[in-house]
């Protein structure tokens, strides 16, 4: 598991951003814990998986980029939201790989 550099996290794990990092890099499945990450194939922009279900092997073998962090489902939809937000403001369009490369650039 790859972790972004710019982060996304939500303002009820923001509070316990540490402990919740620290509970999906140790694999503690938690039913409140939700992470986004890029598709995983189809026509989705982003993914969003409760964090027991992503650590599955299946997930784990595609080394999968974390790009952002949320305690429960409405705020994994509102993180979601909010990178889906950025990527269309700053590059017109939805492409993530566009965005990804351009917030990295910026750097």
């Amino acid at each position: 598991m790859r972790w972004y550099c710019h982060l996304y996290v939500g303002e009820e794990a923001a509070k316990k951003r540490y402990a919740v990092i620290q509970k999906i890099r140790r694999g503690e499945k938690s039913r409140l814990v939700y992470v986004i990450t890029p598709p995983s194939g189809g026509n989705n922009i982003l993914d969003i998986y409760q964090a027991a279900e992503f650590f599955h092997p299946h997930y784990q073998e595609r080394d999968p980029l974390v790009l952002g962090v949320a305690l429960g489902y409405e705020e994994a939809l509102e993180v979601a939201g909010k990178i889906v937000g950025e990527m269309y403001r700053t590059t017109g369009g939805f492409s993530l790989e566009t965005f990804l490369a351009q917030k990295d650039s910026e750097r």
